[in-house]
């Protein structure tokens, strides 16, 4: 049985005590990055065995993995942070053990994008959630431009590295739209600024950007709500 188990993307309360009594309960651990995964095992007073599973190696490892799986050995799967194969290692493993015949099932839990999204006043109803842009500036801005006649709320993943370099290729594909910026939720310091994204590039440009952020945008003028009135700066205590 290959359980994918979310973690939290923060605020180690926010486990739930069904992945807590499955994390305990199962053969081995499969994980994105063992040291971190290790701190939060030993949060929670949990010894199991890890097993590395990252972008890097997930085609190498993953035969060890489905063996062990095919021989009755229940593993959880688990990366950094919220939920296994959104944005993160996990597809390869799941598609794999399904086309094998192993039973697998999903501990729903903690996934960055949709507090992002609750939080940042649009429009809930429709939305994509595009994950991480390339990297280099002219794929990023093929990459937006695929979406620029959307009518859905958009919402993209950016490191710290690339946000404002992101913003401002968002702003030049897509116009002057709103736009909400979330970073450290769920955490003491959760922050997310709120407005034009030209106005959320300005209010950033001199801030020192740690962790990741959520990005979401609206959909253009006309076609999705957006909120009466919008709050640049939030900081609140999770």
């Amino acid at each position: 049985m290959l359980y994918l188990v979310s973690t939290p993307i923060g605020n180690l309360g926010d486990i739930t005590l069904r992945a807590l009594e499955t994390l305990k309960r199962v053969d081995y651990v499969v994980s994105e990055d063992t040291r971190k995964t290790g701190f939060l095992l030993k949060h929670f007073e949990i010894k199991k065995p890890q097993i590395s599973f990252h972008e890097y190696n997930e085609t190498k490892n993953l035969p060890g993995i489905l063996r062990l799986l095919s021989e009755g050995k229940e593993i959880a799967l688990v990366t950094d942070a919220g939920t296994p194969g959104i944005s993160d290692p996990g597809f390869l493993l799941v598609r794999a053990a399904i086309q094998a015949g192993i039973q697998v099932t999903a501990l729903p839990g903690a996934t960055a994008f949709v507090p992002a999204l609750v939080l940042s006043g649009l429009a809930l109803h429709s939305f994509t959630f595009r994950g991480f842009p390339p990297h280099k500036p002219a794929q990023r801005k093929n990459f937006l431009a695929a979406d620029a006649d959307s009518i859905y709320t958009l919402i993209y993943y950016e490191s710290p590295y690339r946000l404002k370099a992101f913003l401002k290729d968002c702003l030049d594909v897509f116009g002057d739209r709103y736009a909400a910026v979330a970073n450290d939720l769920t955490k003491f310091y959760e922050k997310i600024w709120r407005g034009s994204l030209s106005e959320i590039i300005q209010t950033i440009d001199a801030e020192e950007l740690r962790g990741e952020f959520v990005v979401v945008i609206s959909a253009p003028e006309g076609r999705n709500s957006r909120p009466s009135k919008a709050a640049n700066d939030l900081s609140a205590k999770r």
